[in-house]
């Protein structure tokens, strides 16, 4: 099946068009969280919480016997809400930094969740097999009601959003300053820790412990090189994580023995690498060409001060210079001289230049800088 007849499939397909709206909604509300993680500097917090999530969904299954997908998802959800408070317990009330706290937790409970996991393995019952499913995800498994209970998340999420927008923003940029305005802070930053764990857990069973916190991250990674606003940047995230959760699945459902996380993750991996690449203010292709560009005007401007130099003796400004004088100054090029001339700050007669009033002002302004710079 090539990707034509998957669009086409899309709409017919019952089971495709539930995967794909499915991605799609778990891409958007990670793009729309993740900006969060990412702003706040807490990238590794989705890593940290997906692995926490793991020994929940195995205890859940211990004590239910049971392999409801909603049932393990609760176990996931309590299991990574203890390890997100864990994390903030530990930075608030020890000297521990961050990473030391979110490297802590990540270990000890997927190491945990890996022992209950062999454990319940080893069991008779073959009713345990399966589990490890959510290792790397199993996006096939998504029913129509799982779409719907994430859109219904999503849209919760969205309204909390709007409603808190201004209190979120002020934590986000300048949490002293929300102290002082009497914002509760502490019931803020819980209220998103909360957001992005329930984002981790919804996309466990799409992506899996080992890959979710590259889809809660890579949307807004990408969205942040493209603007500076703190709006454009959620929505921008939520769009990027939308469109890689299609054109994954639509990858994944071309062709064969390829498992839709993974194909998804990399989709939102190539979106950062252009990001980072093709951004007008941020990529590494726009720098570069700045750059030069800022090269080529300090030479430009290197030439006029030297020929600021000549001309600030004379009493008439615009008395001509042979253009031979310039040529023991390493700074002048021939098309450095044009470029002056098209900036109307000389004049080229042949053989001889002159200075405009225009480019004695410019010229004696970068004189004055110089001057002012070496005091």
């Amino acid at each position: 099946m090539d990707f034509t007849e998957y669009i086409q499939l899309v709409f017919t397909d019952y089971t495709l068009r539930t995967i794909t709206l499915g991605t799609a909604v778990l891409g958007a509300i990670c793009g729309m969280l993740g900006s969060f993680a990412v702003l706040r500097k807490q990238s590794l917090l989705g890593d940290a919480i997906s692995h926490a999530a793991l020994p929940g969904i195995a205890i859940a299954f211990l004590i239910t016997g049971t392999k409801e997908t909603n049932v393990l998802l609760i176990g996931a959800l309590i299991s990574g809400l203890l390890g997100a408070f864990w994390i903030r317990g530990i930075t608030k009330r020890t000297h521990l930094k961050s990473d030391t706290a979110l490297g802590l937790i990540l270990s000890i409970f997927f190491g945990f969740g890996m022992l209950l996991l062999t454990y319940i393995q080893k069991q008779p019952d073959a009713n345990q097999s399966g589990l490890d499913k959510f290792l790397f995800g199993q996006a096939g498994t998504l029913l129509a009601r799982d779409v719907w209970f994430m859109a219904i998340v999503t849209a919760i999420c969205l309204v909390v959003l709007l409603l808190f927008w201004k209190e979120f923003k002020i934590l986000l940029f300048d949490a002293d300053y929300a102290k002082t305005l009497g914002f509760n802070t502490g019931l803020i930053d819980i209220l998103i820790t909360s957001f992005i764990v329930i984002a981790i857990v919804l996309g466990l069973q799409t992506v899996g412990v080992v890959l979710m916190s590259a889809m809660l991250l890579a949307p807004a990674a990408a969205a942040r090189q493209w603007t500076n606003s703190l709006g454009v940047m959620v929505i921008l995230a939520a769009f990027f994580g939308a469109i890689a959760g299609v054109v994954g699945t639509g990858i994944s459902a071309s062709q064969n023995n390829l498992s839709t996380g993974p194909v998804i993750v990399l989709v939102a991996a190539v979106f950062v690498g252009f990001s980072f690449i093709f951004s007008p203010s941020r990529g590494l292709l726009f720098k570069q060409i700045r750059f030069i560009q800022n090269r080529k005007d300090l030479e430009l401007h290197k030439t006029l001060a030297f020929m600021f130099e000549i001309v600030k003796g004379h009493e008439n400004i615009s008395h001509p210079h042979a253009v031979k004088i310039l040529n023991n100054f390493q700074g002048y090029t021939r098309k450095s001289l044009g470029k002056l001339e098209q900036k109307e700050y000389i004049n080229v007669e042949g053989a001889m230049w002159s200075m405009t009033a225009k480019g004695y002002h410019f010229a004696a302004n970068l004189y004055n800088q110089q001057a002012n710079e070496n005091e």
